[in-house]
Formats: C-alpha cells, sequence, structure tokens
C-alpha cells in the first residue's frame, strides 16, 4: 500500500579519471514531506546574498566576500544534513585497486556500472523504518548524464528494476515518469551536492597542490577552492569526529548505511591486484 511518502534522490558524477582515485559518484536523499522547506530556505538565502547564477565547484570564487556567500549557503546545506533532512553519500575509486578478469563490456560500461551499483547500496534503503509501514516511491533527478542517449536510456532501465531487487526490499515503488536528467541550475540542492563532491574529487587527487605552468605560486582560484574543502571537512567532522575523507565510512550496524546523515564509499573490486605505483607515497 501506497503510503503517500516519496525519497527523492538527487545524482551527480565528477571525474572519471584522477591521479589517485576516479569515478566520482554523488547523490542527495530528502523527502517528500521536507523537500519544499529544504529548497525554500536554501533558494531564499541565495536571493538574499545575491547568488542569483547557478552554485557549482567549477565556480568556487577566489574574492573572500564572495567566497564568504558560498561558505553560507553550504553551511545551511549541512545544517539540513545535521538534521537528517538531507541524507548525502559519495563514492569514489581508488586507482591502486586494479580490476582483473574483467569482460570487454564491462570495461566499456565502467562508468554507468558502477553508477547502477552506486544508486543500488549507497543509502541502505532496505534498512528504512520509515518503509515499513507501506510502499514509498522513489524519484531519480540525474544531472545531465555525460553520455549517448541511447546509454542513458538504457541506464534508467536498469535503474527502473532496481525496485526489484533485494537491496531495495519490497517496499519501495519506481516509476519510469519518475526518473529525469535534470539541468542543476534548477535544482539548488544538486548545486550544493556538485560543490560537496567536487571538493572530495579536488582533495583526494591532490589538486590543492597544483601550480600553474611555469609558476613558483599556487593560483588564488586553488587556495580558495581548498579553503572551500576545508569548510566542508569542518561540517563532515562535526558529524562523523576524525572522518577520513578517502576510505568507506565505517559502520557498527548494517542499518547504519541508512541511518548516516552522510557518508563515503570507496569502491574496492572484488577481484582486484594492487598497483603500487599508484600510491600518493609512490608519486612523492
Amino acid at each position: 500500500m501506497y503510503r503517500g511518502l516519496e525519497y527523492i534522490l538527487y545524482c551527480d558524477e565528477s571525474d572519471r579519471e584522477g591521479k589517485f582515485f576516479s569515478n566520482f559518484y554523488g547523490a542527495a536523499l530528502v523527502r517528500s514531506t521536507d523537500i519544499n522547506q529544504v529548497e525554500k530556505e536554501l533558494n531564499d538565502l541565495k536571493s538574499e546574498l545575491n547568488l542569483n547564477a547557478e552554485i557549482k565547484w567549477s565556480k568556487v570564487p577566489s574574492h573572500e566576500a564572495y567566497f564568504k556567500r558560498y561558505c553560507r549557503v553550504i553551511d545551511k546545506f549541512f545544517e539540513f544534513v545535521k538534521k537528517d533532512l538531507i541524507k548525502v553519500r559519495i563514492m569514489f575509486k581508488q586507482n591502486r585497486y586494479v580490476p582483473i578478469n574483467l569482460t570487454k563490456e564491462q570495461k566499456d560500461h565502467e562508468f554507468l556500472i558502477l553508477y547502477y551499483e552506486f544508486l543500488k547500496h549507497c543509502f541502505g534503503l532496505k534498512y528504512s523504518d520509515e518503509a515499513q509501514g507501506g510502499v514509498i516511491k522513489l524519484k531519480f533527478y540525474f544531472d545531465d548524464l555525460p553520455i549517448p542517449r541511447i546509454d542513458a536510456d538504457s541506464f534508467k532501465d536498469f535503474i527502473y528494476k532496481l525496485g526489484t531487487t533485494k537491496a531495495y526490499g519490497d517496499s519501495f515503488l519506481i516509476l519510469r515518469e519518475n526518473m529525469a536528467e535534470v539541468n542543476s541550475k534548477n535544482h539548488v540542492i544538486l548545486q550544493c551536492l556538485d560543490i560537496v563532491l567536487g571538493s572530495m574529487c579536488f582533495r583526494l587527487n591532490d589538486k590543492h597542490r597544483e601550480k600553474p605552468q611555469g609558476k613558483y605560486r599556487r593560483s588564488k582560484g586553488t587556495i580558495y577552492k581548498e579553503k572551500m574543502y576545508k569548510h566542508i571537512l569542518k561540517h563532515i567532522r562535526d558529524i562523523h569526529p576524525n572522518f577520513n575523507i578517502g576510505v568507506s565510512t565505517g559502520r557498527k550496524e548494517p542499518c547504519d548505511s541508512w541511518r548516516y546523515s552522510y557518508s563515503h564509499w570507496r569502491f574496492v573490486p572484488s577481484n582486484h591486484t594492487i598497483d603500487f605505483s599508484a600510491t600518493k607515497k609512490h608519486k612523492k
């Protein structure tokens, strides 16, 4: 029986290839009972701060006054995360773990296969106590998928079938009309997710150390992006003290995969070899 509750999942992806970590994915889950409040407060704050354009990681300002405005929006976003009105999940793959025995099809479709696995498991939906009272609808909003249309349609077919998997249990309903590719400029939650996801990709791949060619100092943009990363990390460590961004978030119980309002998943292939040349210690 449908109980009227919906989970809205905003989904994004970042760098497919990085120096040390690759295939970055992010998702933010908001309940239909909270979505209006969350969007209104975030959009109202953006308007108050005169941030009328889309905010995103690539646009993090290198001007102190505007940078502080971005920080205030991120503060509001994490205020909702800390109250569990928004749940955030980040997944990535560490390059040192090299998968073996993959088929050509698996190699060709790695991006979509990992995206599917991420959405299948990242929120631990089968542990949601809210699902005990009846069926919950799931809505998926994907930031425009950077793949050919035929692949995007095939991917959405697989997501549609998630509702029949053990990972989701019997309490979730996915309708084809509830899956859509959207422009993040119209969705403030996606904008905030982009900044959080971008900051993790930035730091894990040591982009904070980069200097323009021929220069001895980092650019102002790089310095301010590192400041944004540190601002975000402080919020995360309010939730999880001593949080390590480069490993999977520890769980005391399986149901923590649902309970946590923020967590990371370092995806490690079940069959792999280790490439020690892809580690930070080796690169130094």
